[in-house]
């Protein structure tokens, strides 16, 4: 039977901006993307390491469609589409995907932002867009688990200013004011846990100084008719061939063929003013 949400998920999402639905993928199945994250060429060819402010880094890999790679099949999978199309609340395509690897006692920190502060300037006019995190190991505080914002996606798309060249973050004065008056929540997962946000959902990670690895992949959907406008981003518009939930299965270890994916050479960091306010 296809996974379906609850109407006490929507719920939850609607209110809070994120939802945890535990595991979404089986023991097999996370083992199989795992294995695909730290085995296929491609993913290791087009690691890029984003530095935090301390020297600590994160390697990332960034691809913008969803082939027939075993990681292509979950981002196409049922359980996937359905989720984002019900949460979305029409036709969903696949915006982007990317490998998160932050390594023991190096994987460097993220600061506070929205990831509409990002795709805004890839031209997407609404945040009608969401991204699913799959646990691929346990995520703790103390390795870096993703840090939410409880309720913050009703905020509105808050500006964002220059961080490093490699990164920006939401004001800092009003984070300040928003940290007082809103929840803060650790999304601590086993792997093959699924974190569903919103695009406006404010969101950070501590670097890693544990002993413990945190890898995730991210699979980010957007609302069909919110195609990106910018002339010459690779996120545009392409219908998603939407399989049955066993292809992730079927598929076995299957790597990138032929860059299907769309595998992007560098991170996309939209050059923002240092001026502070609400956008």
């Amino acid at each position: 039977m296809t996974f379906q949400l609850s109407k006490d998920q929507q719920a939850d999402y609607e209110r809070d901006g994120y939802v945890i639905l535990p595991q979404l993928f089986d023991g097999a199945e996370t083992d199989l993307l795992r294995r695909a994250m730290e085995e296929d060429p491609a993913i290791a060819a087009h690691s890029l390491l984003r530095p935090d402010q301390e020297g600590f880094g994160t390697r990332i890999a960034f691809w913008n469609r969803a082939g027939d790679s075993v990681y292509g099949m979950a981002a196409r999978c049922a359980r996937m589409v359905d989720t984002a199309t019900t949460l979305i609340g029409e036709e969903v395509y696949h915006f982007q995907s990317k490998l998160t690897a932050k390594e023991p006692q190096m994987g460097g920190a993220w600061e506070w932002h929205q990831d509409y502060g990002y795709w805004y300037y890839n031209g997407c006019l609404r945040p009608d867009m969401l991204s699913c995190m799959i646990a691929l190991d346990k995520t703790t505080p103390e390795n870096g688990c993703l840090q939410l914002v409880k309720g913050s996606h009703k905020l509105g798309r808050i500006d964002h200013v220059p961080l490093t060249d490699k990164q920006n973050e939401a004001d800092p004065e009003r984070m300040t004011h928003i940290l007082k008056s809103h929840e803060l929540v650790h999304a601590e997962l086993d792997p093959g846990d699924v974190l569903v946000f919103h695009s406006n959902m404010l969101h950070r990670s501590d670097k890693n100084l544990s002993d413990n690895r945190r890898w995730t992949l991210i699979i980010c959907y957007n609302a069909a008719s919110n195609d990106a406008y910018v002339a010459g981003d690779d996120r545009y518009y392409v219908p998603l061939d939407r399989v049955e939930d066993a292809a992730v299965m079927a598929a076995g270890l299957s790597f990138s063929a032929d860059d299907q994916e769309h595998f992007t050479k560098q991170a996309y960091v939209p050059q923002v003013a240092a001026s502070r306010g609400n956008g």
